[in-house]
């Protein structure tokens, strides 16, 4: 049987819209297209498929790197057709493949969707935003388009600390200088403590991984930068709860101090298939510290900070579950899909419950007789 080209692979994933693309021994290659996931019809990898389409495209550091530690991550370019991010590790003793495609068009704050006041925040001289979510929920997209609208519009000098670096920024009003960990940088830690050396205006800071990393991004905060980056929390309150347990008990109440003061904002998002066609949307929980928030943190209150988004509307804030409720409302997103995302389903599945009971009119008996059918178990309990 013919063998799988690593360039055709490649070429088919932008050309059929897919976000990744996943080889692993005893499968075909698999696309993931709007999220889900989906066999070519192509012959089943063995392990030396997975070897040879693993050394077509790494570089020999990583592949050094690949048996040494059992994974490595970098970044390639597809000509100029694409960019992709790469995941290469070892399972069963077999060498497995992960490709995410990194766009090559930034989007724009509009075309995401982000409120308007998030252009404001992105002029602040100074802070910490934070753009949360799950893996596959888009923060990188955000961060991107983010630091677009920095580029295009003020003169600041970026710095962006990625591993490995996903979108590639082009000097427009702006300097930016992107170091990627591994090849221009040894580590996250390195590069913020010599950042501050490098008159930067803006640090984008890939990922808060560890302490000395959460550290150092809330120290250039509080020295006058303004710091993008992202964690893997699914709402604002979990952000600060996450960041201040990271710390040792003795310096927590030292660091909702500093968070009170440096924290400017905090995007929680999530991706969700499109109900009626292809395609995805995110979903966001948006959070600007205010005054009052600020003191929810100082006063380790996190717990009141949902409360606080709630009466924050005229600032563009609104929690996940308000935002997946309007996008299911107005038939954008799937039941499914709103009690899969939804941060309280108990909540959400009485409004649903609600919703069904107020339906009127013609054929009323049997379109919400329909809602509950789509729903599955969970409401007929």
């Amino acid at each position: 049987m013919a063998t799988v080209n690593m360039d055709r692979l490649l070429q088919a994933c932008v050309t059929q819209g897919a976000s990744d693309i996943h080889l692993t021994v005893g499968r075909p290659p698999v696309f993931r297209i709007h999220g889900g996931l989906r066999s070519l019809d192509t012959k089943v990898l063995g392990p030396e498929d997975t070897v040879a389409l693993m050394k077509s495209i790494t570089p020999e550091r990583n592949q050094q790197e690949l048996q040494e530690e059992g994974g490595t991550d970098f970044g390639f370019a597809f000509g100029d057709a694409a960019r992709f991010r790469v995941a290469v590790f070892k399972q069963k003793s077999n060498v497995t493949l992960v490709l995410r495609l990194i766009p090559t068009n930034i989007m724009g704050l509009d075309e995401i969707g982000l409120p308007k006041i998030c252009a404001a925040l992105c002029r602040r001289p100074r802070g910490m935003f934070l753009v949360t979510g799950p893996t596959g929920s888009g923060k990188t997209t955000t961060l991107a388009a983010m630091v677009n609208y920095i580029n295009e519009n003020l003169d600041r000098h970026i710095v962006t600390i990625e591993e490995p670096i996903e979108y590639y920024h082009n000097h427009k009003k702006s300097i930016i200088n992107q170091r990627e960990v591994g090849i221009d940088v040894p580590s996250f830690s390195e590069a913020l403590r010599r950042v501050l050396r490098q008159d930067p205006d803006v640090i984008l800071v890939g990922e808060l991984r560890d302490l000395e990393t959460i550290e150092s991004a809330i120290r250039a905060a509080e020295t006058g930068h303004l710091v993008f980056s992202t964690l893997h929390t699914t709402s604002a309150s979990g952000t600060i709860t996450r960041i201040i347990d990271v710390f040792p008990p003795n310096q927590q109440e030292q660091i909702r101090t500093q968070l009170s003061t440096n924290l400017i904002a905090v995007l929680a998002q999530a991706l969700c298939p499109l109900a009626k066609k292809k395609g995805r949307v995110a979903a966001f929980e948006f959070m600007v510290v205010t005054p009052a928030i600020s003191n929810l943190i100082r006063e380790n209150k996190a717990y009141r900070i949902d409360s606080s988004i709630q009466t924050g509307k005229n600032l563009g804030m609104q929690l996940l579950d308000e935002h997946l409720w309007k996008l299911y409302d107005a038939g954008t997103i799937t039941q499914e899909e709103l009690m899969d995302k939804a941060r309280n389903p108990g909540t959400i599945h009485d409004k649903i419950l609600a919703k069904v009971k107020g339906i009127k009119g013609k054929g009323a008996k049997k379109r919400a007789a329909k809602e509950i059918d789509d729903m599955g178990p969970i409401l007929r309990t």
